[in-house]
Parts: C-alpha cells; sequence; structure tokens
C-alpha cells in the first residue's frame, strides 16, 4: 500500500492538497534540472553558463495543453521516511544553500499551497522562471529515504489520475549530480554515457522503460553520474515516469554545464 503523510496538524491525500478540478485536459508530466543553488538568478564564473537552461524553464509553460489548476513537485532536496506532503496556506522558503550572495537570499515565491514545512530551492528556484506569477496552488512531494526506484516509481502511479484533473506533476532533479565531477572535463564522457541511456530509457515503450528505471544502477556509468545513497536527483523522474503510465517519454532539453551534459524529459502531450 502507498502511504503518503503531512508534516501538518492533519493527514491529507496528495489529492486533497492540491484541490483537483475536474478538465478535460490530461496534463504531462515533466523531469526539469533545478540548477546549481540560486544560479539563475546571479551572475556565473565564466558567464552565461545556465542561460539557455533558464530560458528553457521560462519557456516550458506555453508548451502545457492549458494553465494548470495546480502543481505537485517532487524535489529532490526532501526526504522523508515515508512520502509526505507539505501543508501550509502559504509555504515558506528554505534557503538550503550556502555562500551565495545576500540577494539570492531575498527571493520570493509566494504561491498559495494547500506552513508547515517550506518549499525548498529545488522549487522554488524553477518555479520563479516557469511560473513567476505565483498565482497556481503548489504542493511538494518529498521522495522516500529508502531511494528505492520501484516504490517511487509506485508513488508516481498513484498520482496519475491527477493528471486529468489538470495538476500538472514535475519531478525536480539533475540528469547528472556527482559533485565531484562538476567541472572536471573527464566528466564530459561520463555523462554523455549516462545520458544517452537515459534518454533511450525515457523513449522506450512503457513496460521496458519501467523496467530499465528499476535496474538504472546497472547502467552505463550510472553510479559516476549519481554515486551510491546520492541519487536522489535521479528518483524524481521515477515519480514522473510512474505518473506518465502508458504515455511516450522524450527528452526535450540538453546543454553542457560545468563539463557534463544535463538534460529534462517530459511524458505526454504539448500544447496544440
Amino acid at each position: 500500500m502507498m502511504a503518503f503523510s503531512t508534516t501538518g496538524e492533519r493527514p491529507m491525500q496528495v489529492k486533497d492538497q492540491a484541490k483537483a478540478v475536474s478538465s478535460d485536459v490530461k496534463m504531462p508530466t515533466w523531469f526539469i534540472p533545478h540548477g546549481g543553488g540560486p544560479c539563475f538568478f546571479m551572475e556565473s564564473n565564466p558567464p552565461h553558463v545556465w542561460d539557455r537552461m533558464a530560458a528553457f524553464l521560462r519557456g516550458l509553460a506555453t508548451t502545457l495543453p492549458s494553465p494548470p489548476k495546480a502543481i505537485v513537485v517532487v524535489s529532490a532536496h526532501w526526504l522523508e521516511s515515508a512520502f509526505s506532503v507539505t501543508s501550509g496556506e502559504h509555504p515558506a522558503l528554505v534557503f538550503d544553500y550556502n555562500g551565495f550572495p545576500p540577494h539570492t537570499y531575498a527571493l520570493q515565491y509566494p504561491a498559495p499551497g494547500e506552513p508547515a514545512l517550506a518549499f525548498d530551492h529545488g522549487v522554488f528556484i524553477p518555479m520563479l522562471l516557469m511560473f513567476p506569477g505565483a498565482n497556481i496552488p503548489v504542493v511538494q512531494l518529498s521522495l522516500s529515504t529508502t531511494l528505492d526506484p520501484t516504490l517511487h516509481l509506485a508513488a508516481g502511479r498513484a498520482l496519475q489520475s491527477l493528471r486529468e484533473e489538470g495538476v500538472l506533476i514535475i519531478g525536480s532533479g539533475m540528469s547528472y549530480h556527482n559533485m565531484r565531477g562538476y567541472g572536471d572535463p573527464r566528466s564530459g564522457p561520463i555523462s554523455d554515457e549516462f545520458d544517452a541511456w537515459l534518454t533511450g530509457t525515457v523513449q522506450a515503450a512503457p513496460t521496458q522503460r519501467q523496467q530499465s528505471l528499476i535496474d538504472w544502477a546497472q547502467a552505463p556509468s550510472a553510479r559516476l553520474s549519481h554515486p551510491p545513497r546520492a541519487e536522489e536527483h535521479l528518483l524524481p523522474l521515477m515519480v514522473v515516469a510512474g505518473a506518465a503510465s502508458q504515455d511516450p517519454g522524450e527528452k526535450v532539453f540538453s546543454d553542457r554545464v560545468m563539463e557534463t551534459t544535463l538534460s529534462a524529459f517530459r511524458f505526454g502531450r504539448t500544447a496544440d
């Protein structure tokens, strides 16, 4: 049985949190890169490193078939022993990064929630680019500390019906996340190899896709791209792939950043 808990005073399901509204539009699911800390809101060195990713995120909302009624975000930066959801009217922000310019700690994203827990930067940084108006209810779903891909695929399947009610499900992580590898030219071929496998897996038939994601640690350069016990940046992909059900998947963005290949993926339909 899939169990969800909240950090608020009353138990509730993710569906209750999202206040899903009946809709004739089935939303896609997204796996997006959230960058490094507040990278999109500060000068980078060298310059313009994050420009293409920022432009991609800013344009994503225009690819939707209609504006979402609500958004569920699964962030790599929140893990709990049981799947948990935020439960506040206007969740605060947790600036879970260190050593950045003062203005990056004054960012605001006052989206309505549904504050026991705050949004971490895996949520509010990309959301500031994708939905800057902060006028759509946002619910954050945690990962499980088990780091079990099968469990995260099942969590996604538990959410898939929300898509038919106008709810957008986003996985916020990184397709490559080895902190020791960023900036190292030797990481390029490693990230390329894993990215090629990941792209083929996302684009595979749903049954094959699911099994390959379960066995992801056996993929070429998998553990060099996501070291053991550090795969939390890949697991949001498992959730959105589970929520995709039988819908096809595709790569929608890729860029070379800090000597590594970073990509984004989508499952389901786009705007007509």
